[in-house]
């Protein structure tokens, strides 16, 4: 007998979460042990998880997803991360998969590949949604975050885009919530080691 897969689920909607659990405790040998509505409650809960798959939404309030994969990375917790997220982008995935991240599942598609995603991760495989296969391609062919010998190191060039990336939809986010566009923009400008705009007094 397969012995069973467990699985963690950390995402802040709970009805797209409820979701989701259904669908997984659907397929044999898979069950949700836990769950979580924001980062913060999904690391203190994972710390101390028998879970074998953790299925991390990348925006969530309190830590977000990148924070808590970096989390059980450091902490060597044997658990396999699979990010879901809005982001189809191929900077979000390089940096996912440079973190160790397993599975990077798109959430137009999770109901139809989390299930494939969580066995390929449990058994050791990488997964990442079909439609964003071009930029594995691009990764295979120029892999320019790794240093080598005869030419010059670029990971550190990489890791700031990737930040800014991740600065502008943190700012994005806190405008939604009610942060005033001045005190945001300027989060955003000294966390890109920008100069605050220049006051006119014409």
């Amino acid at each position: 007998m397969t012995a069973e897969i467990k699985v963690f689920i950390a995402d802040d909607h709970p009805i797209f979460r409820h979701g989701l659990r259904q669908v997984i405790e659907r397929a044999p040998q898979l069950v949700v042990v836990d769950e979580a509505e924001d980062g913060e409650s999904a690391w203190r809960k994972l710390a101390t998880s028998s879970a074998d798959v953790a299925i991390l939404d990348v925006d969530m309030p309190r830590r977000d997803g990148f924070e808590i994969a970096r989390a059980i990375r450091d902490a060597r917790l044997e658990i396999a991360v699979v990010f879901l997220t809005m982001h189809k982008d191929e900077h979000f995935l390089n940096q996912a998969l440079d973190l160790g991240v397993k599975g990077y599942i798109v959430k137009d598609s999770a109901l139809t590949e989390t299930v494939q995603c969580i066995r390929a991760v449990a058994a050791g495989q990488e997964y990442v949604s079909p439609q964003l296969t071009s930029f594995l391609l691009n990764r295979s062919r120029w892999p320019s975050a790794r240093c080598t010998s005869k030419s010059p190191c670029q990971a550190g060039v990489i890791s700031l885009i990737c930040s800014m990336f991740t600065t502008v939809e943190r700012w994005i986010r806190a405008k939604r919530a009610g942060s005033s566009l001045r005190s945001s923009s300027a989060m955003v400008m000294r966390s890109m080691w920008l100069p605050p705009p220049v006051r006119s007094f014409t």
